[in-house]
């Protein structure tokens, strides 16, 4: 008798190295920039396929295969997400901060930007109406 093909660890696996390499297409949108939830929901999906391939190819070996690509596949996916995390949530984090950044609740140097009409305000003359002004820095597209 033929064995049938284990189509969910191959899949599983594309799944997987996908997750790594759609991080640079991931962090261009503000809600997937700050936390890579979107990968991490591809490194799961991929994972969950890996390991039903796995039981099919180890409970019913006589019916399908893949159970040495199906370990090999496996192996190197851990590999990869554990690769990927920590880049992400510890390299990452051990970046020193700027040095000439503003701390927060520091007093904010006085600064002139164009407004929405093309005319030049300062901080100075937002300050000067009321006590607080709120600056927003939006990392976005325009």
């Amino acid at each position: 008798m033929k064995r049938k093909w284990n189509w969910p660890i191959w899949v599983g696996f594309v799944v997987v190295v996908t997750g790594l390499f759609s991080y640079g297409f991931f962090v261009r949108f503000p809600t997937t920039r700050d936390f890579p939830w979107a990968n991490l929901l591809l490194f799961g999906i991929g994972a969950a396929l890996l390991i039903v391939g796995l039981f099919r190819a180890f409970g019913r070996p006589q019916v399908y295969r893949g159970k040495i690509f199906g370990s090999i596949f496996t192996a190197i996916a851990v590999l990869v997400v554990a690769f990927f995390s920590y880049g992400i949530f510890y390299v990452v984090r051990q970046v020193p901060a700027s040095a000439g950044a503003p701390r927060i609740g520091q007093k904010a140097p006085d600064f002139i930007l164009l407004d929405q009409n093309k005319k030049p305000i300062g901080l100075g003359d937002l300050l000067s109406d009321s006590r607080a002004v709120a600056l927003i820095f939006y990392r976005g597209f325009w």
